[in-house]
């Protein structure tokens, strides 16, 4: 674990996503950093919601919802939840990340199951790993195509997930011109990807990191978030007028 520089985010900090699938406003995500105490430590409270609205409701119902507690030095994740509603394809779990073994518990609510799997040191999960990317060391001076490795677990495995940095680009936004690095997290493909490069994120090129743009290209069509709304920065936020 590293000397921690000045974090770029911290508790009150929320985010709004407006989603698209093609040209229909699909759905929208939110993003949310609160505080909790677990056996008297205080750490992060992730939260993360995802949800389609109006027609694509009828379509294809999601609800969504992740949440993960975080160690507020080392980022080190310290449970998470996972409740899922996807078109009916759902998920209820948690897991409990014990370091003393190097392993972690799952408790699956819907099959009413405990499983225990070994994972390597300083494993992340889905949404822990966002906010710990954010905060990671020398991320600003990374070289177009180099990336960065972390291990990530998922869907009772883990793997290697690699952030690999495509360059700056100015991007143009409902609040105005943004500076931005831009990164492609390298996906397994299969179920849901159309290739292993086929999703691009645009994050602030300043001290809060914030998520600009999401593209995706999916089987079938594309998808894009774009941040609709924020509140609680930590830094202030740079637009270019």
């Amino acid at each position: 674990v590293y000397a921690q520089k000045e974090t770029s985010f911290g508790v009150g900090e929320w985010f709004k996503f407006r989603i698209h699938y093609g040209i229909v406003n699909a759905g929208y995500a939110t993003l949310e950093v609160k505080e909790a105490t677990i056996n008297s430590e205080k750490l992060f409270h992730l939260v993360g919601k995802g949800y389609t609205t109006g027609l694509s409701r009828l379509f294809f119902k999601v609800d969504d919802r992740y949440e993960s507690y975080i160690d507020k030095e080392t980022f080190i994740p310290n449970q998470f939840l996972r409740k899922i509603n996807e078109g009916g394809y759902t998920k209820n779990q948690e897991g409990f990340f014990i370091w003393s073994t190097n392993k972690i518990l799952i408790k699956d609510y819907k099959h009413n199951t405990e499983k225990t799997f070994s994972i390597p040191k300083n494993t992340q999960d889905i949404l822990s790993a966002f906010y710990y990317l954010r905060n990671f060391p020398n991320i600003d001076k990374i070289k177009p195509g180099e990336s960065v490795a972390i291990d990530l677990f998922f869907d009772d495995e883990t793997t290697k997930f690699k952030l690999k940095f495509i360059g700056r680009d100015d991007i143009k936004t409902k609040f105005g011109t943004i500076s931005t690095m831009i990164f492609r997290p390298l996906v397994q493909s299969g179920r849901v990807f159309k290739e292993q490069e086929s999703v691009t994120v645009w994050i602030s090129d300043d001290e809060n990191k914030i998520p600009i743009r999401i593209q995706a290209s999916l089987a079938v069509g594309s998808i894009k978030a774009d941040l609709d709304a924020y509140k609680g920065l930590k830094h202030s936020f740079k637009v270019k007028l």
